[in-house]
């Protein structure tokens, strides 16, 4: 999409999912600036860093005056999601299972006839 300088309203892009370096481009196509609380040396680093925009303010599609600030998060904050832990700790899951496999073939009461 192109957009002419006297146009003083831009939209903002989606930049989530997007890696930092992207992010800041694509914003910067678009008239616009990007902060990053959380990476504040990004306005100024030229490699490719590779983490990924989980959060964005102001939303993708907002009507923004050019030279507007994105802000943009590469990490969740304290209780926000992330990865974290899937399984339960407590309680424990019941005893049984593979502590009551039975003894392989040949090996034990339960052997079948003619095995290993």
């Amino acid at each position: 999409m192109h957009i002419s300088a006297r146009t003083s309203e831009v939209h903002v892009p989606k930049l989530v999912g997007l890696m930092a370096v992207d992010a800041r481009e694509t914003a910067r196509a678009r008239g616009l600036r990007v902060h990053a609380p959380d990476r504040p040396d990004l306005a100024v680093v030229d490699y490719a860093v590779v983490d990924y925009v989980v959060r964005q303010y102001p939303q993708p599609g907002a009507e923004v005056p050019r030279e507007s600030m994105v802000h943009v998060w590469f990490d969740f904050g304290e209780g926000e999601g992330g990865g974290g832990v899937r399984e339960p700790l407590l309680p424990r899951p019941p005893t049984g299972g593979t502590g009551r496999e039975l003894a392989e073939p040949g090996g034990g009461p339960f052997a079948v006839a003619g095995s290993l």
